[in-house]
């Protein structure tokens, strides 16, 4: 990688940072408010603990479209991930109480559902050459439908009954770190899990050769085909990844960080699949970009809860649309992202 490319998702994510900054600092000034207490270790904490499901499904999305396939049905696939890990912690523990191996359980049954589910995306899109767009919306829209009728079938109700969440895991000497001890290692291990993935994935997409691979098969399949690697084999192991990360951030949702499915409306995932999809555009298709952007969009999700601690009350119908209001000022401060050459178009190999 040359240096400017280097310094893409450098720059990147310091945007992420400067505009999370003016953000908070802009609701500050309107409010008349001390920045200081808006910015506190408990706000960064709820920041990143919603921001865990969004930039989960980010870098499975970000991997698909890389090597040319837009699955933009990652919504649909943390429906089925958040009702899948719910439903096999809840039927698990039987009639007694739901353990943190239950919920573990529910967490991996959800992430190998949904990656078998996105085979049936995957053959769809790349085998059969169906519309990405309409695929996709078809997965959001069966999700939609398939998440209150399993739950009323299971608990009698589109809703599952109330679920502890993932236990908080506390190193303890690292824990007395200032802040950052608070941050990263007295919290949850889906936290952590998050981080790793994170990173990972930056490694192997930009320093290993299979992340060459996935590159040219967004860029320039042809001259993939050329040097013998299958362009289709690499899009189908992409694509299976993205909805298998959809399905662990909906597992998150339900009983990482939540309290058990919710059915109600447009399900407990309400748009992150989407926000997901703004979010790594946003880090111009970097995974650390992606978590940063997830970030951001977690903040203004928990900004109401804050809001609150410090004696400022809004009506919920405003602060709900925080997350949203972020993700058009995001739209409009990135303006145009060159997306990989050949998304959307199906290959079929010259051999």
């Amino acid at each position: 990688m040359s240096v400017a490319e280097y310094a893409n998702p450098v720059r990147v994510t310091v945007g992420v940072g400067l505009l999370v900054l003016l953000v908070v600092g802009g609701v500050a000034t309107l409010l008349d408010l001390p920045g200081a207490e808006l910015l506190t270790v408990g706000a960064a904490q709820r920041a990143l603990q919603a921001a865990i499901p969004i930039a989960l499904a980010a870098i499975g999305g970000l991997y698909a479209e890389k090597s040319g396939v837009f699955n933009i049905g990652l919504e649909g696939f943390m429906i089925f991930g958040a009702l899948a890990a719910a439903a096999t912690a809840s039927i698990a523990s039987g009639e007694g109480a739901v353990t943190q191996a239950h919920l573990w359980l529910g967490i991996l049954v959800a992430v190998l559902v949904c990656a078998l589910l996105t085979v049936i995306y995957a053959l769809l899109t790349i085998r059969y050459r169906a519309d990405q767009i309409v695929a996709g919306l078809a997965v959001w829209f069966v999700a939609l439908g398939f998440g209150p009728f399993t739950a009323t079938v299971i608990w009698g109700g589109v809703s599952s009954p109330s679920l502890p969440n993932v236990d908080t895991i506390t190193v303890p000497v690292l824990a007395e770190i200032p802040v950052l001890g608070r941050l990263v290692f007295d919290s949850s291990p889906l936290l952590w899990l998050t981080l790793f993935l994170t990173a990972a994935a930056w490694v192997v997409l930009y320093r290993t050769r299979y992340g060459y691979w996935v590159q040219a098969a967004g860029e320039n399949p042809q001259a993939l085909d050329t040097a013998g690697v299958s362009v289709n084999r690499v899009r189908y192991a992409t694509v299976i990844f993205s909805g298998a990360m959809a399905g662990l951030g909906g597992a998150v949702l339900s009983i990482g960080i939540g309290s058990g499915f919710t059915g109600t409306g447009v399900t407990m995932v309400d748009g992150r699949g989407w926000i997901a999809i703004v979010a790594y555009l946003f880090g111009n298709y970097n995974p650390v970009g992606a978590f940063g952007a997830a970030l951001l969009f977690g903040a203004m999700e928990m900004l109401q809860i804050q809001l609150q601690t410090i004696g400022i009350a809004l009506p919920g119908s405003i602060t709900e649309l925080f997350p949203y209001v972020a993700v058009l000022v995001v739209l409009a401060a990135v303006g145009y992202t060159r997306m990989p050459a050949a998304v959307g178009e199906p290959y079929e190999t010259e051999k």
